[in-house]
């Protein structure tokens, strides 16, 4: 292990996984292998090599599930995930994954000094989920699939209260509902917009949208 410790402490990363490896192939011990299969992980971590590093950090916690208490490792997996997430009108696999693993990290270690960064990482992953349903949704309600548009996206207002498009989300779930015939809960959305955020450029679109439909 000394050979893999000394290129690690000198950021010769893929040198120290190539070393690390070579002590998994001797199978000193269960332990060590244990330990290299470890520092493999974190080696690719901080080579923000974070696929690797996800996929070397699952690898680890199935074979090793005990290690679930050790909150570096289930972190590191979060941030790998969270560093992969992609934009909230494409797949969200990933963002989805580390919003897994974060929540098993507070979950396990509630009193861990990172719980702060861990609740913003959180933050950010549940905004870009709910981006995600609000353009699916978007995207019927465009189209006329009012009733498709109105399934997906009013449980987002319950699951994700502090969301950060809550102005548009309001105005598409009220047009859809106003294109529904359904005026009293399309009336409630567009009140929830004029009172919640009166400067929004979804609230004129909401106030045109009426003058058109009365």
């Amino acid at each position: 292990m000394s050979e893999g410790e000394t290129f690690f402490a000198g950021k010769r990363y893929d040198e120290a996984i190539a070393a690390w490896e070579k002590v998994r192939e001797l199978y000193v011990s269960p332990e060590m292998n244990a330990l290299a299969e470890l520092k493999i992980a974190e080696a690719h971590f901080l080579a923000e090599r974070y696929i690797e590093a996800a996929v070397a950090y699952e690898a680890y916690l199935k074979t090793h599930p005990d290690d679930l208490n050790n909150a570096t490792v289930l972190y590191n997996l979060g941030v790998s995930y969270h560093q992969e997430m992609l934009a909230p009108v494409r797949d969200q696999t990933t963002t989805r994954n580390a919003l897994s693993a974060f929540k098993t990290f507070l979950t396990r270690h509630p009193a861990d000094p990172r719980r702060p960064a861990v609740e913003k990482f959180i933050a950010e992953e549940e905004d870009a989920l709910a981006g995600h349903e609000l353009h699916i949704g978007t995207y019927y309600q465009k189209r006329g699939v009012n009733t498709a548009a109105i399934a997906r996206l009013e449980p987002l207002v319950t699951t994700y209260p502090n969301f950060s498009h809550r102005d548009e989300l309001y105005f598409i779930l009220g047009s859809a509902y106003l294109h529904n015939d359904k005026r009293e809960l399309a009336a409630e959305f567009f009140n929830r917009l004029y009172k919640e955020y009166p400067q929004s450029k979804y609230t004129q679109k909401a106030k045109k949208l009426l003058e058109e439909k009365f």
